[in-house]
């Protein structure tokens, strides 16, 4: 496609003159140029699909070089990417070397604040707008956050202090599943539109200011209006006044998300309010392309696929499935089992456990902390929760799983999916804290399973055996094993450490999951070069299963740890203070290998393997370089 407007030269400060269809037009390229992209890098469609007129009309009206647009999480920013300065990179979206998926300081000086992670924004765009304050300086500040982040109980922490402080601001609440409050009939529609009129606001100002002057009486007289406003309100719109406007917020809405002129007129209306003001935007998530608008669920985080028949290209199995029947079959026979989510059911494998056992289905909105607490609840009223949420996204609730399950012993079953590293959307989703958090919870037990089988093992053993907390870590994406997924003889193997290769006694490896098949293709590089050693691989981590260790590795000098997370706090520092403990291994040197930092950038997870040291060739070098 041939763009009219969208290119390198187009930039924000043209968007203000241009007509509604010229406007219109430009809208279209964006959807293209998202639609293109997305199909052949991946990313985030249906979200980004759906706010394309409105990142059009903000930044016809916000300057952006000056003005703070801070985007909660950041899967709608592609828009907002293309129009200020990074169409010719575009192409490199969410690929090694490339522009991030999600909004970054140290990518572009118009992006205001990192984000990854849901229901930040409007605390951020507060602190923002409170250090303009402070500086006297002239700028707006936005915060732009969707009705799903709303469910997290961060934004209503924001809220209430923003209307408290009383601090300006503008929050545009992207509402793209169902209205908050339901506005019917032609009245109701002329009402929302002279609301968000200049004339309107402007007029409300002045009156407001005039009553104000004259004291008591004149705060009188505005307590009395708008108990008649809101009386008048409610006949009309069969509501009570919004929830925002109790919060201290001035409320508009709502307006038409897919119409700029009308988002335009909204945005310049409210720009002189000095208030904090919400502005309630309809849109509709993956508009103009039909498979998105008709599934955007489907379409949220996709993959590369066809963008002729919206099929994905990518059909294999996955940990999260293999989770996900698993669960099913265990819940069958138990009926004390529940799984709870925090607005992932699908992302994290609960889909068919929520359709098969709708009434034993939780899903809490994106609440982490609520679900970890709400979990506990249930487990010391005698139900098996398996709550599961994706490692980085766990990080929010690591309050909650200390005082609220572990300090209790509470069986609560932790399905951490996404550990490791996670590919093109970069550090924010990396899962490579969670070893070092869990290490440091009491009464938790750990698993890293390393392929399907394991997995279904290590779930059922946490169900039916493990009595407090337990946590499985498991990566995204497929096993690189044979997909066997049938039980052990003996359920008790997953937590006994698993010999996978004896080549000599000259060092021994302990892998940790998934980097099993690194560790062990680097025993055969490290064959080749005359050091032949034993191969070790932990499904259960914590606690480390010392005494077995210690017999294994009896009389070896040099011990390696090989882990899909951090070096501080991780499985070898555990595994190097038991084995300096132990008499038989207590000469022994243990040297763990591990990622220096969570801070490694989009790419695919082979090439971060590669960054962090941690596939197969570094491992060999790292071992060569201290045994020779």
């Amino acid at each position: 496609m041939d763009y009219r407007f969208l290119g390198k030269a187009m930039t924000p400060e043209q968007l203000s003159s241009m007509s509604d269809k010229d406007r219109n037009i430009l809208c279209a390229e964006l959807r293209d140029k998202i639609l293109n992209t997305v199909s052949q890098n991946g990313g985030h469609l249906a979200s980004n699909l759906g706010v394309v007129e409105l990142t059009v009309a903000m930044l016809s009206v916000f300057d952006y070089k000056r003005d703070s647009i801070v985007f909660d999480v950041g899967h709608q920013s592609y828009s907002y990417k293309l129009l200020t300065g990074r169409f010719e990179r575009f192409d490199t979206l969410r690929r090694k070397g490339g522009i991030s998926g999600f909004p970054r300081i140290s990518e572009s000086p118009y992006d205001a604040f990192d984000t990854g992670h849901s229901s930040t924004s409007i605390s951020a765009a507060l602190g923002i707008a409170r250090a303009r304050d402070l500086n006297k300086e002239q700028k707006y500040v936005v915060a732009l956050i969707g009705d799903g982040a709303l469910t997290g109980g961060l934004s209503y922490e924001a809220i209430n202090d923003l209307g408290h402080s009383k601090t300006k601001m503008l929050v545009i609440l992207n509402d793209n599943e169902m209205s908050i409050d339901r506005n019917v009939g032609g009245l109701s529609k002329y009402l929302s539109k002279l609301r968000i009129s200049s004339g309107y606001i402007s007029a409300k100002k002045t009156t407001e200011s005039f009553l104000k002057r004259l004291g008591i009486v004149g705060r009188a007289l505005i307590r009395i209006i708008i108990a008649i406003k809101d009386f008048f309100r409610f006949l009309i719109y069969r509501k009570k006044p919004s929830m925002f406007e109790d919060l201290g917020l001035n409320y508009y809405g709502p307006v038409d998300g897919h119409n700029t002129a009308q988002l335009i007129k909204a945005f310049k209306a409210v720009k002189d309010i000095d208030d904090p003001v919400i502005i309630h935007v309809l849109t509709r998530k993956g508009k103009g392309y039909s498979f998105a608008e008709n599934n955007p669920s489907d379409y949220h985080g996709v993959s590369s696929f066809d963008l002729a028949c919206g099929v994905s290209k990518t059909g294999k199995g996955s940990y999260t499935t293999a989770f996900g029947g698993a669960l099913c079959e265990l819940a069958e026979k138990n009926h004390k089992i529940v799984a709870v989510s925090a607005a992932m059911s699908q992302g994290t494998g609960l889909e068919p456990f929520s359709m098969r056992f709708p009434s034993r289905f939780f899903d809490c909105g994106i609440a982490e902390e609520h679900c970890v607490t709400m979990a506990g609840g249930m487990a010391v009223s005698g139900y098996i929760p398996v709550v599961a949420i994706y490692s980085s996204f766990l990080q929010r609730a690591y309050d909650q799983m200390i005082s609220d399950v572990c300090f209790m012993n509470s069986h609560v079953v932790f399905a951490i999916d996404r550990a490791g590293f996670v590919g093109a959307d970069g550090h924010t989703h990396h899962g490579l804290l969670d070893l070092s958090y869990l290490n440091s919870m009491v009464n938790m037990t750990v698993f890293a399973p390393r392929d399907y089988r394991d997995l279904r093992n290590c779930l059922f053993y946490a169900v039916n055996e493990v009595k407090g907390p337990v946590a499985l870590r498991y990566p995204r994406g497929s096993s690189p094993f044979e997909q066997d997924a049938a039980l052990y003889d003996d359920p008790a193997d997953c937590i006994r450490p698993h010999v996978v290769s004896r080549r000599g006694s000259d060092f021994a490896v302990i892998s940790i999951g998934k980097l099993c098949l690194e560790a062990e293709r680097s025993m055969a590089e490290l064959e080749n070069e005359g050091f032949c050693g034993l191969h070790i691989n932990l499904s259960l981590v914590k606690p480390v299963p010392a005494e077995l260790i210690c017999e294994l590795v009896s009389g070896i000098g040099n011990v390696f740890t090989v882990e899909e997370g951090i070096l501080s706090g991780g499985v070898g520092e555990s595994i190097g203070r038991e084995l300096a403990d132990c008499s038989s291994s207590s000469s022994c040197r243990v040297i763990n290998i591990a990622a220096g930092s969570p801070l490694i950038k989009a790419s695919t997870p082979d090439d971060q393997l590669r960054t962090a040291g941690l596939d197969s060739e570094s491992i060999t070098s790292r071992i060569v370089s201290i045994l020779s």
